[in-house]
This record gives C-alpha cells, structure tokens and sequence, in this order.
C-alpha cells in the first residue's frame, strides 16, 4: 500500500461522497488528520454466513451411508 498525504478534514468535507465511494470501490484506508491526530475510514468485511457457526466437538464423525446400511437388529429391543 502507497502512503498518501492524509486528508484535511475540510478537504474531506467537501468531498466525502467521493471519498468514501473510493475506499468502498478500491478497499484502501483513507487517512483524515485534525489537530495533528490522525483518523482512518476504513472498509469492514462482512463476515460470511459460516462464521458463526460454533464447534461440536462431539458431533457424529464418519460416512453417513455407513449409518443407513448398519445393522441395528441387537440393539433394538421391541
């Protein structure tokens, strides 16, 4: 990432729309500094569908067809 000269905030005032356009477009920070502190607008990642899914450890582990083709007959007690 190439260093650029930071934003006044007046600067971005006057073209905020653009800016923030920018940064949503190429995903590049944007640096805004006022008072001599400096600011970034910066894009979020949406998290995907799968992220919060949580662990189970002690989820059943192996070949499902494995199940339908088992042979219950001494377990089942009628």
């Amino acid at each position: 990432m190439t260093k650029t000269k930071p934003y006044s905030v007046s600067r971005l005032r006057a073209n905020l729309y653009r800016v923030i356009d920018q940064v949503l477009e190429t995903g590049v920070p944007v640096e805004i500094e006022r008072n001599g502190r400096r600011l970034r607008i910066v894009p979020v990642q949406a998290a995907g569908r799968l992220a919060a899914l949580r662990p189970h450890p002690d989820y059943l582990r192996g070949d499902p067809e494995s199940l339908v083709h088992m042979d219950w007959s001494d377990e089942w007690k009628p």
